[in-house]
């Protein structure tokens, strides 16, 4: 298996999960898998711009629900809101109820239907509450939790794009990463996220070890759910349906570290 040089693989992570500055220079499946493999670092920039932005705002006066939206509309910022958009296109064609090639069709359109309206507000608001909830405690929970929450979303796009999960286009960001990465090398970026997210609980201070890990496995068991209904339902993945699960993982993840 050929192997993709490290800068290659963070310029097609960078250049295609965020909007930093970062010429992607190589298209191919082997940028793809290791761009995929990559996907949580580009997470722990978002998360920490997240983290940066809520815990500067509690330290200029803020109260905890400023710093929640703040910490919410980063990640949405860094990604031109395209996660949040391919959430509602995946939602009006999940609820259309459609078959598989109708269903793709509604997703392409660029109008929101009522299934995305509504599940955009109710995931927004999910997330902003469990953060402020977070920062209501302490900075440093708030901090964790948006670092946590966005390491999840990206380990979730990297769990989808293993191999044996098909493309439902020809075409676009989901037929460039569907499959190309190997499940082993999955599953080792999804341990070492888990140490990552226990390191950074124990940093803060403030969920310790566990919750952290904890919140990463529950995230990755919503978006594999979801993951599975969109293969049985469209046929295979699409760039709306990473957009989805990215999401789906991260507000997951939020409501569990506010719990207790």
């Amino acid at each position: 298996m050929p192997r993709t040089p490290l800068p290659d693989s963070l310029r097609f992570a960078f250049g295609t999960l965020t909007v930093l500055p970062v010429r992607v220079t190589r298209w191919d499946r082997d940028a793809a898998r290791g761009g995929m493999l990559c996907a949580p670092a580009a997470g722990l920039v978002v998360g920490l711009g997240a983290a940066a932005a809520g815990v500067l705002l509690l330290a200029l006066g803020a109260g905890p629900l400023t710093a929640a939206v703040a910490s919410a509309a980063v990640p949405a910022a860094l990604t031109r809101g395209l996660h949040l958009d391919g959430l509602a296109d995946t939602a009006d064609g999940l609820g259309s109820g459609k078959p598989a090639e109708d269903a793709l069709r509604i997703m392409k359109q660029s109008d929101i239907g009522p299934f995305g309206v509504i599940t955009l507000l109710f995931v927004l608001l999910g997330q902003v509450a469990a953060l402020a909830q977070a920062y209501g405690d302490s900075w440093g929970r708030g901090a964790c939790a948006a670092v946590v929450s966005a390491l999840a979303a990206r380990l979730a796009l990297t769990l989808a794009a293993r191999a044996g999960v098909p493309p439902a286009r020809p075409e676009g960001l989901g037929a460039a990463v569907a499959g190309v990465v190997p499940v082993r090398g999955a599953l080792l970026v999804a341990a070492l996220v888990l140490g990552v997210a226990a390191g950074t609980g124990a940093l803060f201070g403030t969920y310790g070890p566990v919750r952290g890990p904890l919140a990463v496995l529950a995230a990755c068991a919503a978006a594999e759910l979801l993951l599975r209904h969109c293969v049985r339902r469209f046929g295979g993945v699409t760039g709306d349906v990473f957009g989805g699960l990215a999401e789906t993982a991260a507000t997951t993840a939020l409501v569990v570290l506010s719990l207790g």
